[in-house]
C-alpha cells in the first residue's frame, strides 16, 4: 500500500514538473498517448487470462480496460487535430465508451457473484449510476 502511495506522488509530482518545464499541451498528449497505449496492452493481457481461464473477471478487466483506453484515445486523437468538429459530435465516440460501458456491467455482475448473489440484482448500482448521471445532466441543461 505504500508503495502504491508513493507511486501516485511520484507521477503527480513528475506530471506536475513536466507541467512546468515544458507546458501543458505537451504533458496532456504525452500522457494522453501512454495511457492509451498502456491501456490497450492491459486490455490484451487480461483478454489472454479471459482465454486462459484464469480468472472470472479477466473479461471484465478486459472490456474496461480497452473501453477506458479507447475513450482516452479519442481525446486524444482529437486534441492532436486541434479539436475538429466532425470528432466533436460524432456518434462513433459511442462504439468505445459501449466497451467501456460493458467491462463495467460485467464487474458488477462479478462482484455480485462473489457475494454469493444470483440473478440481475447486480444491474441496480448500474441503473442508480445512469439515472444519478440523467438526473445531473438534466440540472445542468
Amino acid at each position: 500500500m505504500k508503495q502504491a502511495s508513493l507511486l501516485v506522488a511520484v507521477m503527480a509530482v513528475m506530471l506536475q514538473a513536466g507541467y512546468w518545464a515544458v507546458g501543458y499541451q505537451a504533458i496532456f498528449q504525452i500522457g494522453f498517448g501512454a495511457i492509451t497505449l498502456m491501456g490497450l496492452m492491459i486490455a490484451l493481457t487480461f483478454l489472454w487470462l479471459y482465454l486462459q481461464r484464469a480468472t472470472p473477471l479477466a473479461l471484465g478487466m478486459a472490456y474496461s480496460w480497452c473501453g477506458a483506453s479507447l475513450v482516452l484515445g479519442w481525446w486524444w486523437i482529437y486534441a492532436l487535430l486541434g479539436a475538429p468538429e466532425a470528432m466533436a459530435a460524432s456518434a462513433l465516440h459511442f462504439a468505445p465508451l459501449a466497451v467501456y460501458l460493458s467491462g463495467a456491467v460485467l464487474h458488477f455482475g462479478v462482484i455480485h457473484r462473489s457475494f454469493g448473489l444470483h440473478g440481475a440484482a447486480f444491474l441496480a448500482p448500474v441503473l442508480g449510476a445512469v439515472m444519478c448521471s440523467t438526473t445531473i445532466y438534466l440540472l445542468v441543461h
